[in-house]
Formats: structure tokens, C-alpha cells, sequence
């Protein structure tokens, strides 16, 4: 990790297109002004983790569905209780 001391109005550069600058310090919180491309996404980590997680247990869920629908048509082994294959 990259540790910097900067003053009120001053910035750094990241990949030539981000600016962060620090706008003001007030005790122990910082308010700091980003510059950046359009393209860019910026997310607070607390909310980025949460999308990660979400992003998780659906890719998990979605493999369970999967599962059983592969499983389905097969004796014994359908997702819900009862499932067999048709009798003729």
C-alpha cells in the first residue's frame, strides 16, 4: 500500500486520467474530490463488496439451477419431491 501526505488542495495522479484532490480535513475525516473518465467506475467498498457478494450467490444459485435441471427427467433424482421419470 501507497501512503501519501498531501494538504488541502493538493492531488495525486493515478494512470494519467485520475485525479484524486483533497478538498478538506475536518478532525479525522477527509473529503477528497475525484477527477476521472466517464468510463470509469467508482464505488465506495462497502457497496463493491456488497455487488461482489450478490454477484457470488447468484453465479451459486444459478449453478444449483443447473444442476437440477440436468437432474430432471432422471428417476430419483428431480429437484422437487415426487419427481420421476413419466411411466409410459
Amino acid at each position: 500500500m501507497l501512503y501519501l501526505t498531501r494538504k488541502i488542495g493538493e492531488s495525486v495522479i493515478i494512470n494519467d486520467n485520475i485525479e484524486v484532490t483533497v478538498i478538506d480535513i475536518r478532525g479525522k475525516s477527509i473529503k477528497l474530490g475525484f477527477t476521472f473518465p466517464t468510463d470509469a467506475t467508482v464505488l465506495r467498498r462497502e457497496i463493491f463488496e456488497r455487488i461482489q457478494a450478490e454477484n457470488r450467490a447468484a453465479a451459486a444459485g444459478g449453478e444449483t439451477l443447473a444442476q437440477a435441471m440436468k437432474n430432471r427427467g432422471q428417476p430419483g433424482r428431480g429437484p422437487f419431491k415426487g419427481d420421476s421419470k413419466p411411466s409410459d
